[in-house]
């Protein structure tokens, strides 16, 4: 079947998540926590074919507001599709900026009046919601952050492409800046993977680890009177 990310045809099945499809046909929706349900970065908005995805998850419930629910909000980590037919969603990314294009300034305002909203109510059952799973052995903390850190580059990359495809003139002055950031970046892996003995490094960043001989010890004997 086919649904539509971003108005972007993807190839999909009945049983996918909504964010693998995503990813699956490249159409973008932003990641970082690898399908915890914690970042709410894979939010997006239903805009057509509710009644063929799963019902809100306890995650998307301690997470999503009211409001936010009856725009059409879901995270697309936790949402399934579980019949055919037309679904349309927007991601977040997407949906506010076609508010920018668009100079909708009361739009904004609503959007923002509403982001608000959420965070400010949301915040006390999502940071319930995280404790209870962790003692319950549903959530690895380890295992989160892991998935965060690798989650950061295809994140990071969504947010310059979306800002590129918004404001294509400033395409030159954006190159520059994120050459920089990558040589800035490049530099603190190395640091971390010479520290770690190449263990650790950041997310898409090569580390060249020293398999070298170690090297010599010159040994000196020291004799007291």
């Amino acid at each position: 079947m086919i649904i539509y990310i971003n108005d972007r045809p993807c190839e999909a099945q009945v049983g996918d998540l909504l964010l693998g499809t995503a990813k699956n046909n490249k159409a973008h929706i932003g990641y970082i926590c690898g399908g915890n349900g914690i970042c709410q970065s894979c939010f997006v908005y239903v805009r057509e074919g509710a009644e063929c995805l799963s019902q809100p998850s306890d995650e998307e419930k301690a997470f999503i507001s009211d409001k936010l629910f009856q725009e059409g909000g879901r995270l697309a980590c936790q949402t399934v599709i579980v019949k055919e037919g037309s679904i349309r969603v927007l991601s977040r990314a997407e949906h506010l900026r076609r508010i920018v294009l668009g100079l909708n300034v009361p739009g904004f305002i609503t959007y923002a009046q509403t982001i608000g909203y959420n965070v400010v109510n949301k915040l006390p059952s999502g940071a319930t919601n995280l404790v209870s799973r962790a003692r319950a052995g549903r959530l690895n903390p380890v295992d989160s952050l892991a998935k965060i850190a690798s989650g950061i580059g295809p994140a990071s990359l969504l947010a310059v492409n979306t800002f590129v495809e918004t404001f294509s003139f400033m395409q030159g002055p954006v190159s520059m800046v994120t050459g920089g950031a990558k040589s800035v970046l490049d530099t603190a892996s190395g640091v971390l993977c010479s520290v770690t003995g190449g263990k650790l490094q950041l997310p898409g960043l090569c580390c060249q680890k020293n398999d070298g001989p170690a090297a010599s010890i010159e040994r000196v004997t020291i004799t007291s009177k």
